[in-house]
């Protein structure tokens, strides 16, 4: 049997070899999951709406932050694997728990927050987010609109997204609306020309 020289066998050694127990390498990631989940709640959807650079620098943050809490004094590959494998199948237990409980489901998401209703600005409901007008306006652009008057109504859902439904009728709905006009005038014109008598 061939020895391998030590230079060989401490990495390996260093990569697959866990520094921590087992149980502890499962139960961190498990740990870090349900802490960043109340703390999403409790802190509001504009988390999950990346609203804006300050927003965006947090979360991106928070997954450095939380890395140590994760996997500890271990930098292994194997430890690196055993979080992910804890992470991800905590998160599907979680999300298929939630699918068969939905009010369990909907005391974690929470409730859409309506911030524009029939026209008006629901300034209480914007504060309530930690929003204000200039963010919602870039929202309202993202998805086509040019002013906060052409919404008749917003809501900030659960998981962050926004819903945004205009007053003003959608192109393709005024095109059809045209065309209707138009058939409408030329079946008039076409009924007086019937009606004249021939020569």
């Amino acid at each position: 049997m061939i020895a391998l020289p030590r230079e060989v066998l401490q990495p390996l050694h260093d990569m697959f070899i866990l520094n921590l127990p087992l149980i502890e390498k499962i139960v961190r990631p498990i740990i870090v999951y349900a802490a960043l989940v109340i703390l999403i709640r409790v802190f509001g959807k504009r988390e999950l709406a990346q609203l804006n650079p300050f927003d965006l620098v947090v979360l991106l943050s928070l997954s450095n932050t939380v890395q140590n809490a994760i996997i500890g004094d271990d930098n292994s590959v194997s430890g690196g694997l055993i979080g992910a494998v804890s992470l991800l199948l905590t998160n599907y237990l979680v999300v298929r728990f939630l699918l068969r409980h939905r009010r369990i489901d909907q005391l974690f998401e929470g409730s859409p927050t309506v911030l524009v209703d029939k026209g008006c600005v629901d300034r209480k409901a914007l504060a309530s987010e930690l929003l204000n007008e200039s963010e919602l306006l870039t929202m309202a652009h993202r998805q086509g609109f040019a002013s906060l008057d052409e919404i008749d109504t917003c809501v900030l859902e659960s998981n962050g997204n926004f819903f945004i439904q205009g007053k003003i009728p959608s192109t393709e709905a005024r095109e059809h609306r045209e065309v209707l006009d138009r058939l409408d005038r030329l079946e008039r014109k076409l009924d007086h020309i019937a009606g004249q008598p021939s020569r």
